[in-house]
């Protein structure tokens, strides 16, 4: 059988910032997800897999089978991705929604004609942009966090989430507990480029989750665990398939599925639980940190199984039932 070539693009290990600084904890994250995707693939014997390095990252993925292609400092990493698509079947994006990044990735995917192991563009819009996400989500009676725009917002007492509209995870996302923190805040920042929410006590899980025209499969639940510190979350850890019994779950992935038809494969979705309301918070058209944990939790190979959907539907007979930490900080992030 003539073996399915794939290539394996992480954003922020696969030279995305190559002409810039790497953050340590991003390079963690990103290659806490780039093993745990290549490991699946090695498992898979009609795979034949490319994968796109940042050039300060070779020792630190220096033990994986696949094929290896460097992205040197001098490169344009657009250039380079364009290039190896033309050579490969398939492309499998995970990148940032943030300045439209993951959407001009599925799209010249989409134009090239080969296959894209992730979300159509168009999903990808609407999930990259939480003022869309939330509209979207509400037209279909969608339970989600209440949100506004920055610049249709007038102060009121109480706390308040403010994040950037396209942001991902934490970053550049605050706490406002007051009229001060929050005149200081918006003053330095584009109130047009940001979104504010109530700041809701509760239970941050996330659900991995498999989508196919309109269809979805839960893998497993999962809790997020923070710090809060200076008004800003820093995520720490998640525990992957941290309850068994995942059946409220299901109508909400669902419902998703039906309301996002242009989902497709790997979708992460970030919730927040609060009494008996589950409320969406985010939409991850994207491999997510979560999973790095799902091997282990469940016996699954998820990347055999988003696979599976180019053909039909995904085998996921599961090995194992059992909560996997996946850390976060530290000296290098890691399962177990």
């Amino acid at each position: 059988m003539k073996k399915l070539k794939v290539l394996v693009f992480e954003y922020i290990t696969g030279g995305g910032l190559n002409k810039s600084e790497l953050p340590e904890s991003l390079a963690r994250e990103g290659l806490l997800m780039l093993r745990s995707l290549v490991n699946d693939l090695g498992r898979i014997d009609n795979v034949e897999a490319t994968v796109m390095l940042d050039f300060r990252l070779t020792e630190r993925l220096s033990s994986i089978s696949h094929r290896v292609h460097i992205i040197g400092q001098e490169q344009d990493y657009r250039q380079e991705f364009d290039r190896l698509l033309q050579s490969n079947d398939a492309v499998w994006p995970i990148a940032p929604e943030s300045d439209g990044v993951l959407q001009a990735l599925c799209e010249a995917v989409e134009r090239s004609g080969k296959i894209l192991l992730a979300s159509s563009s168009n999903a990808v819009a609407i999930a990259a942009d939480k003022w869309l996400t939330y509209r979207h989500l509400k037209q279909h009676s969608i339970a989600t966090v209440p949100t506004q725009r920055l610049v249709d917002f007038d102060y009121v007492p109480g706390q308040w989430m403010l994040k950037p509209v396209d942001g991902v995870g934490c970053i550049d996302s605050y706490v406002i507990t007051n009229q001060q923190e929050f005149d200081a805040q918006t003053a330095i920042i584009d109130k047009k480029k940001y979104i504010i929410q109530p700041h809701l006590k509760g239970d941050k899980t996330s659900l991995s989750c498999l989508y196919k025209q309109g269809r979805g499969w839960l893998l497993c639940a999962n809790r997020q665990h923070f710090r809060l510190i200076n008004r800003r979350y820093h995520l720490t850890g998640i525990t992957a398939n941290f309850t068994r019994d995942i059946s409220k779950y299901v109508q909400l992935v669902n419902a998703l599925a039906s309301a996002m038809p242009g989902l497709w494969g790997y979708v992460g979705i970030d919730l927040i639980e609060t009494g008996d309301e589950i409320l969406v918070l985010e939409i991850n058209p994207r491999l997510t940190t979560s999973y790095a944990g799902i091997h282990e939790a469940r016996g699954i190979n998820c990347a055999n199984a988003i696979l599976d959907l180019l053909v039909g539907e995904p085998h996921l007979q599961a090995a194992c039932n059992q909560p996997v930490r996946v850390n976060v900080i530290g000296k290098e992030s890691y399962v177990g």
